[in-house]
């Protein structure tokens, strides 16, 4: 069951930085040279858009690599920083790991201005319910879909979500990618699920 959750108090919603994760360039066909040259360009298109006072809602896959590393380079992003893990997130219910390492994550999330909250989300945006997840209901970077068991039930409500890393911003019906791939690596303004959301029948 999701969590209930407030979605009119946040100003933008994005997934996906892999801050830290250098392999992510070649994966997924990311334009920078290198590791340091993306993390800088990550936290410079955030904070292009997202102003101090805004609240960010992030899907998860935030930093990989050596997180003692990699998710410090997020106190640098600003706004009020909210996190649904994704799997590879080490908090998350699908990442094997020690529950003494799963809770350092949290310690280091929480010193660089996290707040994490369940891996489902849902509520209303507008009196229009919504759902939030890492996952998509359908599709994945793979040909594959993992982590079926972790993913969202499909029952037509609209859905934001990341995981996927499509080139290809926007909504596919009533699922919305809001990865930083499809979206110039910036945080998508939630005017534009308004808009969206609008659309919707």
């Amino acid at each position: 069951m999701a969590a209930s959750f407030d979605f009119d108090q946040v100003d933008f919603v994005t997934s996906d930085h892999h801050f830290g994760h250098a392999r992510i360039i070649e994966l997924a066909e990311r334009p920078f040279s290198s590791l340091a040259a993306m993390n800088g360009e990550l936290i410079a298109a955030w904070n292009r858009v997202v102003g101090p006072g805004d609240t960010v809602l992030h899907l998860g896959d935030l930093a990989l690599g050596d997180r003692a590393e990699s998710i410090p380079l997020t106190a640098a992003l600003n706004g009020w920083k909210l996190l649904v893990p994704g799997n590879h997130d080490t908090i998350s219910s699908v990442y094997r790991c020690s529950a003494a390492h799963k809770q350092q994550t949290r310690d280091l999330l929480d010193q660089c201005g996290w707040t994490v909250l369940p891996e489902i989300i849902a509520g209303e945006r507008g009196g229009r319910r919504i759902r939030a997840s890492h996952f998509p209901y359908r599709g994945d970077s793979q040909t594959v879909e993992r982590h079926v068991e972790a993913r969202p039930i499909d029952d037509g409500l609209p859905l934001l979500h990341g995981h996927t890393h499509d080139r290809g911003s926007g909504p596919h019906g009533r699922m919305f990618h809001v990865g930083v791939d499809g979206n110039g690596f910036a945080p998508v303004p939630m005017t534009t699920i308004d808009a969206w959301l609008a659309s919707l029948s």
